[in-house]
């Protein structure tokens, strides 16, 4: 037999269970409040960078991840081939950060950070600046222990370019989580990527990607110009391994070695740079070096090349396998036969130096290239076929 409740007492049961309900929808955390507290959470570890290039500025984000040593990381094409970069951290005011890129530009020397370069990786498209100090109140980020998962909500701050406002917020999903190997115009990269569908623009590359936590589960690296909210982001199985590793040494812009090689040199219309040498005794020499280096993993090398003389004629097979024997007996570099538009073939000698060598090095290198490419030049004008294989 059911037992009927009394109306008023039934009426009260039901205000109780409304009461109780909304009582604890006001203790459920509001999603714009946690969003919020998030955004708190990471501006103080957010940096914006500024980076001065031969062709322009570039700018980007970075986030601190080692307070005791000062390390910033970022992208690799945010740095490029630069070792100098200005970091800003947010200048607060009334409990919000002051957002106006002018202020900081307007005391750039006050208020910016001067750091250096101290590590990059190519294929991850990662660098650290370590900075010579961390202001009063800026925390390392979080690193969160293992990569985030699909579906999750992500979180990300920046300073696009787009705009004139720095430290912007924005959020998504994540998409997937895979290995993926692309181009970009910083090079050749491989690395396990954080698909989301967070937009990313020019200036938030660096930036960090954080969880619902606001541990850093990803650097923001690029966009996907042929899909709507599709952006990559580097995992954080990635910046862990790129910290944990042994940093070699980072190459310094070529400009700067030849300085400090005491070398007059210019640019060439189509980039790289090049030195006239007059070995002794011999006709002027002009030597090249690309701007960028090349690398394969950890390696990293910079082109030297001279032309000792273009050939209207085809080489003969006598010719091609004198200049083989040759490479096999020369200190360092090799001969090449590239195909000139205007159908000549062009006798190059190149050697590739490790990007990191010194100065000095760098110059006994590029004196060398002028003296073996004089060499062949002498006596390919004199009517011989090929230099001596001694003439090295």
């Amino acid at each position: 037999m059911k037992t009927q409740l009394p109306r008023q007492m039934a009426r009260k049961t039901t205000l109780a269970v409304f009461a109780s309900m909304m009582l604890a929808l006001a203790a459920a955390p509001e999603p714009a409040r946690a969003d919020a507290e998030i955004y708190k959470q990471t501006l103080q570890s957010t940096a914006w960078i500024v980076v001065e290039m031969p062709e322009g500025t570039s700018r980007g984000s970075g986030v601190l991840v080692d307070l005791e040593n000062r390390l910033v990381i970022t992208n690799f094409h945010v740095v490029g081939d630069q070792r100098d970069a200005h970091v800003f951290f947010p200048s607060m005011k009334d409990g919000r950060p002051i957002a106006e890129r002018k202020f900081y530009l307007d005391k750039i020397e006050e208020l910016s950070l001067k750091g250096r370069v101290i590590a990059v990786d190519r294929k991850r498209d990662l660098a650290i600046i370590q900075i010579p100090s961390v202001p009063e109140g800026v925390p390392a980020i979080e690193i969160a222990p293992e990569s985030v998962s699909p579906g999750a909500e992500v979180h990300s701050l920046g300073n696009p370019g787009s705009t004139d406002v720095l430290w912007a917020y924005t959020s998504g999903r994540v998409r997937a989580v895979y290995r993926k190997q692309f181009r970009t115009g910083a090079g050749e990269h491989d690395f396990t990527v954080v698909e989301t569908s967070s937009p990313i623009n020019a200036g938030d590359s660096g930036g960090p990607v954080v969880n619902a936590q606001g541990q850093l589960v990803g650097i923001s690296q690029a966009m996907d110009p042929k899909a709507r909210l599709v952006s990559y982001c580097v995992d954080v199985t990635e910046i862990q391994g790129f910290l944990s590793e042994d940093w070699k040494p980072v190459p310094s812009p070529v400009t700067e070695v030849l300085n400090r090689a005491g070398l007059t040199f210019s640019q060439h219309a189509s980039g790289p740079y090049y030195v006239e040498f007059t070995p002794e005794g011999t006709k002027k020499q002009t030597v090249f070096i690309t701007r960028k280096t090349e690398y394969f993993g950890k390696a990293e090398v910079r082109k030297i090349w001279a032309l000792a003389v273009p050939v209207k004629k085809s080489l003969t097979a006598e010719v091609a396998m004198a200049l083989l024997n040759q490479n096999a007996r020369t200190k360092m570099g090799a001969w090449t036969i590239e195909r000139a538009a205007n159908g000549d073939y062009l006798i190059i000698f190149c050697v590739k130096l490790d990007a990191t060598a010194t100065p000095d090095a760098l110059k006994s290198a590029m004196e060398y290239v002028s003296k073996v490419s004089n060499a062949m030049q002498a006596k390919l004008t004199n009517g011989v076929l090929v230099a001596g294989t001694n003439d090295r």
